[in-house]
């Protein structure tokens, strides 16, 4: 009887948590680093609030009815939406999360990362070794620079 009774008891708890966890998915942005997604504001939003910007940025949309989310860093951190009064509209978590095509390479503390969609290339990924990141990322800027203006004369 003891034993039924720990089983149900369990039972309610996952039961629980499943339909808390279906509640609270409502109120998690999940967005991949460098990537950007277009989400609601609550009507009447005239003030957004993103609480570290080194995670996430917000764009608001000419129309008022929704955002640009970018994620700019690892983590998690929080969004906030007020009306015109202050009065708090809306309050969701946003969680930046690596990309799932990205082919890690770990040389004893050196790390570094190629974007493989399908051939794999090196990328500037945060967490990298400082040589490479900054190798890389130097690549980037250069062939940026090229694309817009043309070989230096």
């Amino acid at each position: 009887m003891v034993r039924f009774g720990l089983a149900v008891l369990a039972l309610g708890f996952s039961a629980a948590s499943a339909i808390a966890a279906g509640a609270a998915s409502d109120d998690v942005l999940r967005i991949t680093l460098d990537q950007a997604q277009v989400a609601k504001l609550p009507e009447h939003t005239s003030t957004v609030i993103i609480g570290n910007p080194a995670i996430a940025d917000v764009t608001t949309l000419k129309n008022g009815a929704g955002m640009v989310v970018t994620g700019k860093g690892y983590g998690q951190t929080n969004l906030i939406a007020l009306d015109a009064q202050g009065n708090l509209l809306d309050e969701k978590q946003i969680h930046v999360e690596p990309t799932k095509k990205v082919l890690v390479v770990q040389r004893g503390s050196s790390r570094e990362s190629y974007s493989c969609d399908p051939t794999c290339m090196p990328a500037a990924v945060l967490g990298d070794d400082a040589n490479v990141f900054n190798t890389v990322s130097g690549q980037i800027a250069a062939h940026d620079q090229l694309s817009a203006h043309g070989p230096a004369k």
